[in-house]
């Protein structure tokens, strides 16, 4: 007879810990299983990721939330994609979108005679050719056409969100659920002396809290899944070296753009993220490159208004928990590893990871095959980005600084390499089993960073030119005819009722 689990403690809040109790007790409704999290106020969140991916949507559907809501009380913006400034030489500038570029045509993918255009003289940027980006540069946004044969539904979208707003209102949709809030802070583990399991935690205020299966959220400090059971982290340095960030509020100033930049400096690079109560800013770097004070100066002296906080300093080791699940204690969130925000992967991360601990859900067994299952797949999801995001790096042309040059001549992982080698030489994208990252993603970073291949799938040659040309032409202006009838951005939060109505926040001010 199956023991089922009765009981789930999640130890930390923020966005991870809110999120595992928002999706288990919206799961499990019902079922009896009781579900506590412990977090503390003393204890501060991380709160750099602001910028999200479109999987958040479904994870948002799934648990009935209504958008505009959602989008009202975190002060939330639509998000189209990426943009990416500097980073294959000064001056470049492209977006990642969240679409593709152009349809196929009998199965090949349109970039390919894109390519054979290009070969031809042919002068038009393939970005054209993507509804997603011509919006995000018109700052336009409306949501993509449920007709799959419009141009209007070649898209899909995220948020740009207060993460501290998002937790809270997830709390309370997690306590409507049932689940209980405790306030403190672990100060002692038990582990059974047989199995090694974790049997209880003890709070500072005295209290003992016992559960059958232990989620940590606790952050980079991994107190249960690290501190206490020694489960090893996986060191990825020496392919993404960075180790700090700083992070400061500012008043808007800018336009409330559909889209996150990304801006490579000499030393690191530095993000915006436009809300609509202010914008997040953070600079990204390694300490061995540029110092913090230098880090500093550039940041503030970058900001569009002036800045609402003091920066705040974060420190990480880039890498992945040696194993995410171990024993009775699945690590989620930082306590299970961090990359880097440069693609707005830790939420998502986030995500992945409570989605395959609800399918691979235990018995009090905790079979073995299970725990590894669920190890190969946060893995794999955890490589996956990692190349993704190292790909920016190394795909770049500049000589101005010692950070760049250090990328230039690294040696890659295998599973980078090869993917690179095959785009080179044929424009041919590798598919993944696990992966967040589709074809049209890589595409728009080696063609933005200048990686144009060797050749292309030869099947492009069957067209003849004038009507490639013609076709090429007509999908052009099918996209500016579509960005022509889209309202601007900021209207579009207003007519869908999910402006927040608060007024931006000034330096100084609320």
């Amino acid at each position: 007879m199956r023991k089922e689990i009765e009981s789930v403690c999640i130890l930390g809040g923020g966005t991870a810990g809110w999120m595992t109790a928002a999706a288990l007790s919206h799961k499990f409704h019902g079922l009896p299983l009781s579900i506590r999290l412990i977090e503390s106020e003393e204890i501060g969140t991380v709160g750099v990721g602001e910028a999200t991916l479109p999987h958040i949507r479904s994870f948002n559907n799934t648990l009935n939330i209504d958008e505009a809501t959602l989008m009202k009380e975190t002060e939330a913006t639509f998000k189209l994609g990426i943009e990416f400034c500097n980073w294959g030489r000064i001056g470049d500038r492209y977006l990642h979108p969240f679409g593709d570029f152009g349809p196929n045509v009998n199965g090949v993918p349109f970039y390919h005679f894109w390519l054979r255009l290009r070969a031809l003289g042919d002068t038009s940027r393939l970005d054209e050719y993507s509804l997603p980006v011509m919006l995000a540069e018109s700052t336009r946004f409306k949501f993509p056409d449920t007709d799959y044969s419009k141009i209007e539904s070649t898209f899909r979208y995220a948020y740009q969100l207060d993460a501290g707003r998002y937790a809270r209102f997830l709390r309370a949709y997690s306590e409507r659920n049932g689940v209980v809030r405790t306030e403190g802070k672990v100060v002692e583990t038990t582990l059974h002396p047989e199995t090694g399991f974790v049997e209880s935690v003890k709070l500072d205020r005295g209290e003992v809290v016992r559960a059958d299966l232990f989620v940590d959220c606790s952050g980079f400090r991994g107190v249960l899944i690290e501190q206490a059971l020694k489960a090893g982290y996986e060191d990825w340095s020496c392919w993404l070296p960075s180790n700090s960030a700083m992070a400061v509020a500012c008043e808007g100033r800018g336009p409330l753009t559909p889209f996150t930049r990304a801006t490579a400096r000499k030393s690191g690079w530095q993000w915006r993220i436009p809300l609509q109560h202010r914008v997040g800013n953070g600079f990204v770097y390694c300490n061995d490159f540029v110092s913090d004070d230098e880090v500093a100066e550039v940041l503030l002296s970058n900001l569009e208004g002036p800045p609402l906080t003091t920066p705040k300093q974060l420190r990480f080791k880039t890498g992945r928990r040696r194993y995410f699940w171990y024993k009775n204690v699945v690590a989620i969130g930082l306590s299970g590893g961090f990359l880097e925000p440069l693609e707005s992967t830790s939420i998502h991360l986030i995500q992945e990871g409570i989605t395959e601990l609800i399918q691979l859900f235990p018995t009090k067994e905790f079979h073995p095959a299970d725990i590894d299952e669920y190890n190969r797949r946060m893995g794999l999801n955890f490589e996956r980005v990692r190349d993704f995001i190292l790909l920016h790096y190394v795909a770049n042309q500049r000589d101005d600084g010692e950070m760049w040059l250090h990328y230039q001549n690294m040696k890659l992982p295998d599973s980078l390499q090869e993917k690179i080698a095959a785009w080179m030489t044929r424009g041919l994208i590798i598919k993944y089993e696990f992966g967040v990252f589709l074809p049209p993603s890589w595409i728009s970073v080696l063609l933005g960073q200048n990686l144009f291949p060797r050749g292309y799938d030869r099947r492009a040659d069957a067209a003849p030119e004038q009507m490639l040309v013609k076709n090429a032409a007509d999908i052009r202006n099918e996209v500016r005819a579509a960005v022509r009838k889209t309202p601007d951005h900021r209207t579009f939060l207003s007519q869908i009722g999910a402006a927040s109505g608060t007024a931006p926040l000034v330096a100084g001010g609320a």
